[in-house]
């Protein structure tokens, strides 16, 4: 896979109705979902995604299988289907964003 890309080129090509699409589903989507139900939620095919993340599309079958990845590997799929990643710890009486996670260029 090569090196990481902004979000904004993930979605620079996107149509205005297929972003204001986008939009209006995320405002849908629940606070839990598989990452094939978001995928699916979105509309964007295993196929879409592969070619995003430029893998094969067997791959992205079996990582919606995965219980368990790396969040930079989770950052990057979330990327690509539109989407910002952030890692929350909750509490009683707050919550904390972890920002060891936060999005930085290797």
């Amino acid at each position: 896979m090569s090196g990481h890309q902004k979000f904004s080129n993930l979605t620079q090509n996107f149509s205005p109705q297929r972003k204001a699409k986008i939009a209006a589903k995320k405002a849908q989507l629940s606070e839990e979902m598989a990452l094939c139900e978001l995928r699916q939620a979105l509309k964007i095919s295993q196929a879409e995604l592969a070619e995003k993340l430029q893998v094969k599309q067997p791959a992205i079958s079996r990582l919606e299988k995965r219980t368990d990845m790396y969040v930079s590997h989770l950052r990057q799929v979330i990327q690509a289907m539109g989407g910002e990643l952030e890692i929350v710890a909750r509490f009683g009486d707050g919550e904390v964003k972890i920002k060891n996670f936060s999005e930085f260029d290797s």
